[in-house]
């Protein structure tokens, strides 16, 4: 059973920089290997909506336009990371790591068999 916990999140100005880290376990690193892994979020009173994707190996990935150069998504061992910069106001939200079983990339939250509980991210002006 694959169990993600998210951390990093916070209350930072506009402009700042946050990192999340996303761990995952009950699966050895060979295993971890094998998931593809995103990261979605959620702001109050919106539908959650995808941030980026790493493919197994961390060759592939893919943003949204909205994070598009601000982002930076990476993974190492068993742990996924979302570098944030130059936030703003409106990536406030709970940000959600989500992990599938299959090699490739995908922006769709029904492909992503594994979610963790969410970490607050608050930007303010």
């Amino acid at each position: 059973q694959v169990q993600l916990e998210e951390s990093g999140g916070g209350l930072v100005q506009a402009g700042g920089s946050l990192r999340l880290s996303c761990a995952a376990s009950g699966l050895t690193f060979t295993t971890f290997t094998s998931y593809s892994m995103g990261w979605f979020r959620q702001a109050p009173g919106k539908e959650r909506e995808f941030v980026s994707t790493i493919s197994t190996r961390g060759g592939i990935t893919d943003y949204a336009d909205s994070v598009k150069g601000r982002f930076t998504i990476s993974r190492e061992k068993n742990t996924v990371y979302l570098q944030m910069n130059s936030l703003t106001p409106e990536d406030t939200a709970v940000y959600y790591c989500a992990a599938r079983s299959a090699l490739g990339t995908s922006r769709l939250e029904a492909r992503y068999g594994y979610w963790g509980q969410g970490t607050q991210v608050t930007v303010s002006s």
